[in-house]
């Protein structure tokens, strides 16, 4: 009989476990209790690193997500919407660009907030773009040298 408390008990204690890892992951992925949220767009020249679901963030805190990406035929960029938390105004000077965690980290969104008095609609565009920087590119630039041409090189 006291085996059979202690299988019941061990199978109790392992579904309790089980449940409270399930509502977490839910937490962490946003499937419990999403915040409010409005919708911004921006205009990037590249957005490489960057997929639906990357992070935006502000000030280093998760503020909200990328919901969309599509190239725009027309200018041939690419237009991002993201999803914002309602409870962080962006003054309509605002800037936001692609910036990596380091190295061998992955890209997210980040939002550094403008000085005016007004906010951004709904819907609004954030105007002041920086796209991803291609690591190649600047090795590439750093092992090739300047761009200065050697007759405008200082005589000695």
């Amino acid at each position: 009989m006291a085996y059979e408390k202690a299988e019941i008990l061990t199978g109790a204690a392992v579904l309790a476990v089980a449940i409270g890892f399930a509502v977490y992951a839910a937490q962490g992925s946003g499937l419990l209790a999403q915040p409010e949220t409005y919708p911004l767009t921006a205009s990037f020249r590249s957005i490489e690193g960057i997929s639906v679901g990357s992070d935006v963030r502000l000030a280093g805190v998760k503020v909200g997500t990328v919901t969309d990406m599509t190239l725009n035929p027309a200018t041939f960029f690419a237009d991002a919407k993201i999803s914002m938390r309602s409870d962080v105004l962006l003054p309509v000077d605002s800037t936001i660009l692609v910036s990596s965690e380091g190295l061998l980290g992955g890209n997210f969104i980040e939002v550094l907030p403008g000085g005016a008095l007004e906010n951004l609609e709904p819907g609004a565009e954030i105007e002041d773009t920086q796209g991803a920087v291609s690591l190649i590119t600047l090795l590439l630039k750093f092992v090739g040298g300047s761009d200065t041409p050697a007759d405008e090189a200082p005589q000695p």
